[in-house]
């Protein structure tokens, strides 16, 4: 029934409404605002930065009031995508093109873990046995006893467990050493703050690994709750100076918090053999398609340290005898701990997890196996090295610290007259992508198994008639 023309409830005829969100009627949104004290929806927003506002309407269509119709939308936007699955893609950066199993899409798009929500009471046909088993599986991978259940992405991983190594030394300060991605950095600064202040340990430009003699400094005031670094770092280093923080932080009562690609694990050391207290980072690679960015999943390891465990703010699953004898069930461990139980006292707030891109990680791993892990690193070592080597023998072209060892990612810079961007457009006119522009003259390059010594012949190629 439509409300009387003087009703409060009856939209103004010149303010749009949403045809499926009741809260859109501004009667109920003015209701909402005055509730919560706000003068307007503006408020909400008073943190982001106006540098990244947008201030003009969304480019948006007009209603499209049939099914039909918005499907014939998605499908001419959707087409203007050029997917890296149909070119020959050096992208990498944290999203990056491995070989994903079809059993892993199988499994994962089975209905009762494609549409069951967070694995809540009701009937959930094996979902928490199934993110038990994710679990186990990546504690072993990373040499921990205890994984949680994924959050978002690594970035958020990353966040979390900084705040965890906060709330358990009771300080403030977090340094973050090295070269590390400016957007997972800013995710950090804006999850840690006003708690805790980030400072910045740049690499040391001579090696492009962390500068230990400048964490030492930073660790003098002995305020530090953590030491962060990556294995490798954004450029794809691996730093030999890692076990070296290790004992820095722990000397000073930091914690040791290390981000890593997992897939790397099968031929490089765990971040828990040399001094990690909390392992994070990002499962993308194991298993997850790049999907226009990714396929995102955070996961952070650590020991059974009470201390530690305690501080988990995310669910984590566990197996338990039931009354049945030689019957076991999953369920979650200190439940207590999380937002879910302490609701607006929990430490992190958490929402809806990535647990099905989970469940896909659990699956390639297990199908993987220690050796497959071990074969599939080796590839992308042998990979990497190959292409550096390549392209450096390509006039115009430099690969920075080009004797480190390096996994997957590698910077490459251009010395000739052309910038980074005219290069990578001329590439992408010959079906290639070239790799992620960090400067005018400069790239970040990424190889994995997915690629083969031809691709790589043919980018330097290529490269050799673009470059000038």
């Amino acid at each position: 029934m439509t409300p009387p023309e003087n009703s409060p409830d009856r939209p103004h005829p010149r303010v749009p409404v949403h045809p499926y969100i009741p809260n859109a009627v501004p009667a109920v949104r003015q209701a909402m605002l005055d509730a919560v004290g706000a003068a307007g929806v503006e408020d909400f927003y008073a943190d982001i930065p106006e540098g990244i506002r947008l201030r003009r309407p969304l480019d948006l269509p007009a209603p499209l009031r049939s099914e039909a119709r918005l499907v014939r939308h998605m499908e001419q936007l959707l087409s203007r995508n050029t997917p890296a699955t149909r070119t020959l893609s050096f992208l990498g950066g944290g999203c990056y093109p491995h070989h994903v199993p079809a059993v892993v899409d199988e499994v994962t798009g089975r209905s009762e873990f494609l549409t069951a929500y967070a694995g809540e009471p009701y009937e959930d046909h094996g979902r928490f046995q199934a993110m038990w088993e994710y679990q186990s599986l990546m504690a072993e991978l990373l040499d921990v006893d205890v994984v949680n259940v994924p959050v978002y992405d690594g970035f958020q991983a990353a966040g979390t467990a900084l705040r965890m190594a906060g709330r358990v030394t009771g300080l403030r300060r977090l340094l973050i050493c090295g070269d590390v991605d400016p957007d997972k950095l800013s995710k950090i600064r804006d999850y840690v703050r006003p708690d805790h202040e980030v400072v910045l340990v740049p690499a040391d430009p001579a090696t492009g690994g962390t500068d230990a003699d400048a964490v030492r400094s930073a660790l003098a005031g002995g305020d530090v709750a953590a030491v962060y670094a990556e294995a490798p770092n954004r450029l794809g280093l691996v730093d030999p100076a890692l076990p070296g923080l290790g004992r820095l932080a722990h000397g000073s009562g930091a914690l040791y918090v290390v981000g890593c690609n997992p897939v790397s694990l099968g031929v490089l050391a765990p971040p828990s053999s040399y001094g990690a207290d909390l392992t994070c980072g990002d499962i993308q690679p194991l298993g997850i398609r790049m999907s226009y960015g990714g396929g995102t999943a955070g996961f952070i390891g650590a020991n059974d340290d009470p201390r530690l465990v305690a501080e988990y703010p995310t669910r984590l699953f566990g197996l338990v005898p039931t009354d049945v004898e030689g019957e076991y069930g999953f369920g979650d461990v200190a439940y207590d701990r999380t937002s879910f139980a302490r609701r607006e006292e929990g430490k992190e707030w958490v929402g809806t997890a990535a647990a099905l891109h989970g469940i896909g990680a659990g699956v390639y791993l297990s199908l993987m196996g220690p050796q497959g892990m071990r074969e599939i690193g080796e590839t992308v070592l042998a990979h990497t090295a190959y292409a550096k080597q390549r392209l450096a023998r390509v006039p115009g072209v430099a690969v920075p610290h080009a004797e480190a060892v390096h996994f997957a990612d590698f910077p490459v810079r251009f010395t000739g007259a052309r910038s980074t961007a005219d290069i990578h457009a001329d590439l992408r006119e010959r079906g290639i992508f070239g790799g992620i522009e960090t400067a005018v003259d400069q790239a970040l390059y990424c190889v994995t198994e997915v690629h083969s010594k031809a691709d790589i012949d043919e980018l330097a190629a290529a490269l050799e008639e673009i470059v000038k």
